[in-house]
């Protein structure tokens, strides 16, 4: 990757130099570049821009308007690494386009008001357990994890034992945004960092990541496909003390909106996401523990949609431009912008998505609802009953255990295995031994069935 080159610090010999021939003569040209974006608005780095640039422009000379223009609406964040620099960020049209997004969807009353919609249908909750998944099977993937998402799935849902490393990594990661979530009324602190890589990596092969401790050299470097070193950590030594000052900073206050040094919490969130990155302190899996701290924070700061928001889905699609925004931060004298852009774009397209599946799935419950009323079968079922069957109907699960039932709809064992086989009973649903457990799932709609004809099913509605 080309990089920029450093800036001095020092402004006037900018100007000095665009008095001077050859470069008067081009100063129209030169001072349009004296602005953070690009002419679409985009915040784009070195290597990018030098190809936008007029044919004749110096390209040095160019990047030196660009970065004063950038420093001039500079957010300082948080001091990183060793030396300790600066880190910074400029608020952009998408960064502020994103926090709207989050701020409309994403918030704890906003989750309430989406469940109150749902009122008492609780095969809602099935949606939102197999959201809760998503995240922790592409965050994985992501990570190099090779099993299937449908036989991950298959895992979690029928609460089995890994079988495999990757498995076992999938299981890792599920318990470790569970442990976020548990934890979120936490304040940050080195401990819990190391908790939280203990949960996730525990099992899986622990001489390769030593769960729960950090590294005690400066072996540790990240390298692209090709074998190539792109990222060197700061030191071990120190190490722990600059965790330390991370935490701090995570825990101080943001103060009110109105006030000058407030920051949002997506902004915070996303932030420690980076620091973490770069810090890499455990010998592996520090992907997965700064993607897991990211949630964290937003959970602290009462935006409990994430947890079924799977940011991981996005970026397991696009791991090259995740590793570039880390690249181009840490090329650019740690600015953040590039980094808080990617994971705008990132975070503003999960967001629309799971709104996308709450607007469906209201739709398809009162769809649901009203056939079932107009069929008659409507009194035969118990509400257990009604919501395992919409949630078959739906496709949002194929198959059904007394024990994923029990634990979706936080009820016992014995109340769910009685409304699966009252299913069974009235020729809704069949079962098949699978192990040591019997397996339920819809019957085929071409069956007979006692209510006459073939299985009763809402035409009218799509799943």
């Amino acid at each position: 990757m080309k990089k920029p080159p450093k800036s001095s610090g020092r402004t006037d010999p900018v100007f000095d130099l665009l008095a001077r021939s050859p470069h008067k003569e081009r100063l129209a040209d030169y001072l349009a570049l004296l602005k953070p974006f690009d002419d679409q608005g985009r915040y784009l780095p070195f290597e990018a821009l030098r190809y936008r640039w007029a044919a004749g422009l110096d390209a040095n000379l160019c990047w030196a308007l660009v970065k004063r223009a950038r420093a001039a609406q500079y957010i300082n964040l948080l001091p990183l690494g060793e030396p300790l620099q600066w880190s910074k960020y400029v608020q952009t049209p998408l960064a502020q386009k994103t926090l709207s997004v989050v701020d409309r969807h994403t918030s704890t009353a906003a989750l309430d008001y989406m469940t109150s919609q749902i009122g008492e249908r609780m095969h809602f909750s099935y949606l939102l357990n197999d959201l809760i998944e998503d995240e922790a099977i592409a965050s994985s993937q992501l990570e190099g994890a090779a099993t299937t998402t449908r036989v991950a799935k298959d895992m979690l849902k029928h609460q089995r034992q890994p079988r495999t490393p990757d498995e076992r990594m999938v299981l890792g990661n599920y318990r470790m945004m569970n442990f976020a979530w548990e934890q979120r009324h936490e304040p940050l602190s080195v401990a819990l960092i190391a908790a939280i890589h203990q949960v996730g990596v525990e099992g899986i092969d622990d001489e390769q990541y030593s769960p729960g401790v950090f590294r005690a050299n400066d072996e540790v470097v990240v390298q692209d496909g090709a074998g190539n070193t792109v990222h060197r950590p700061p030191p071990a030594a120190g190490l722990v003390a600059r965790l330390e000052k991370l935490s701090n900073w995570v825990n101080l206050s943001d103060g009110s909106t109105l006030e000058k040094n407030y920051l949002h919490p997506l902004i915070k969130a996303i932030t420690l996401h980076f620091a973490l990155g770069y810090e890499h302190p455990f010998r592996d899996g520090n992907g997965r523990v700064a993607r897991a701290l990211f949630y964290w924070l937003m959970f602290k700061n009462e935006f409990a949609a994430f947890r079924y928001i799977a940011i991981s889905l996005l970026l397991r699609n696009a791991p090259v431009k995740y590793g570039r925004s880390y690249l181009h931060t840490e090329a650019d004298e740690l600015d953040l912008t590039y980094f808080i852009e990617f994971q705008c774009s990132v975070i503003q397209r999960a967001v629309l998505g799971f709104t996308d599946v709450y607007r469906r799935t209201v739709a398809y419950t009162e769809d649901f609802e009203r056939w079932l009323i107009s069929s008659g079968f409507f009194e035969q079922l118990t509400e257990k009953q009604r919501a395992v069957y919409q949630v078959a109907k739906s496709g949002v699960a194929k198959e059904f255990t007394a024990n994923n039932v029990a634990g979706n709809f936080v009820c016992s064992y014995a109340e769910a295995a009685s409304a699966l086989k009252g299913l069974i009973k009235l020729q809704v649903f069949e079962r098949r031994k699978m192990g040591r457990e019997w397996v339920y799932f819809l019957r085929s709609p071409l069956q007979k069935c006692k209510h006459g004809g073939a299985l009763l099913r809402p035409h009218a509605v799509t799943a």
